[in-house]
């Protein structure tokens, strides 16, 4: 349970597979509140929602993203398969929430499965991710879940409204755009408008708007994921000049999950019937990373899509080259784990649980072992 930081939520988890258990386990009828999950972040768990803004520049929505889930086509997903979102959903055996702003999104969608509003790009902040165009930034997911929950009290009734997103399931993780594509760029006014202590402050204290604001909505169940060492993802590497971390964006890191965990205390001590919890897995990344092969892997430093040699920021699009055996390298592309790194996440939570996740294989699923070419174009 050490190595993966999770503590706290072992509460939260077991009480929402004992949910899980008497709507879907002992088969519930169809006019039954089931449980469902609603998701709020960046690109680590978008499953589509940028492929529906036609001016976004945050998309994925080409080959080889998708490769190794369903029908092998692009699904909006940034990786070559499932999210972790996606994952913990087929493990505990709820649905995989369907985008928000995927056209067949209705309410019998909302009612079946839950929504996914997260957004490649997308941070905590109004102004992060500006350099996209169109992305959804925090404020505007919730502003989403809020119309949400008006049209499903619109379909079933107030009293049967609140029972069912008080009793649903909230994962978000957010907060690497704030830094990655904000902060660190010289371009954006709050690089140079707060110094690194002030800059977590007003993230935080935004933050602190934004889950009373949920909570206030009728969010009762909600885990917020902190950073992981975002300075060892292959794009930072890339920018050093020996291929190394860049140690400062990893410190920003932990001090960014330190005082959102502090939040995430206090608003579960003070908020009625709150029961939020914060996850830290910075620990447990930085050892996938420095002992790939402990978990199964050959390669934590460099994409399995890209252009080899030259590592644009852009590293997997069509004309990119894959590695040979996906289910070999934790990350996908310059920014984003693989499918079988996010299977090794979800497992080590769910073990932490003494729970069995099923199948325990962390291959890409599913596809073949060894990468197709890309065709000439």
């Amino acid at each position: 349970m050490d190595r993966f930081g999770f503590e706290a939520p072992i509460t939260f988890f077991k009480a929402m597979l004992m949910v899980v258990a008497i709507y879907v386990g002992t088969g519930a009828a169809e006019t039954e509140i089931k449980p469902v999950s609603f998701i709020f972040g960046d690109s680590l768990s978008d499953v589509g929602n940028n492929n529906h803004l036609p001016r976004s520049l945050a998309k994925s929505n080409y080959p080889w993203y998708g490769i190794d889930f369903g029908n092998g086509l692009p699904t909006g997903r940034y990786t070559n398969g499932r999210t972790i979102c996606d994952i913990v959903a087929q493990k505990i055996g709820l649905p995989i929430p369907a985008p928000y702003l995927a056209p067949s999104t209705d309410e019998n969608v909302v009612l079946k499965r839950g929504v996914n509003y997260a957004s490649g790009g997308g941070g905590i902040l109004n102004e992060t991710g500006s350099l996209f165009i169109q992305r959804l930034c925090l404020w505007k997911q919730i502003e989403m879940f809020q119309s949400t929950k008006m049209t499903i009290a619109k379909k079933i009734g107030h009293a049967r409204a609140e029972k069912f997103f008080n009793g649903s399931i909230y994962l978000m993780s957010i907060g690497s755009n704030d830094y990655i594509n904000n902060y660190l760029l010289p371009v954006q006014a709050d690089s140079w408008e707060y110094t690194p202590d002030d800059f977590i402050n007003y993230l935080v204290s935004t933050l602190r708007q934004q889950l009373t604001t949920l909570h206030q909505l009728g969010v009762r169940q909600l885990l917020f994921t902190g950073l992981g060492p975002v300075g060892c993802i292959p794009l930072q590497r890339v920018l050093t000049t020996d291929g190394s971390c860049q140690q400062i964006l990893n410190d920003y890191a932990v001090k960014f999950n330190a005082a959102v965990k502090n939040l995430i205390t206090d608003l579960s001590s003070k908020l009625p019937a709150a029961g939020f919890i914060f996850t830290d897995g910075y620990d447990f990344f930085t050892k996938m990373i420095e002992n790939p092969k402990a978990y199964g892997f050959e390669n934590s430093d460099t994409p399995c899509c890209s252009f080899g040699r030259y590592r644009p920021t852009l590293s997997c699009v069509g004309a990119a080259k894959l590695c040979p055996d996906r289910s070999k390298y934790l990350f996908w592309d310059e920014y984003h784990p693989s499918d079988a790194a996010n299977v090794v996440i979800v497992e080590t939570l769910l073990s932490s649980l003494n729970l069995s996740p099923g199948n325990s294989s962390h291959s890409p699923a599913p596809a073949p072992l060894l990468s197709p070419s890309p065709s000439p174009s």
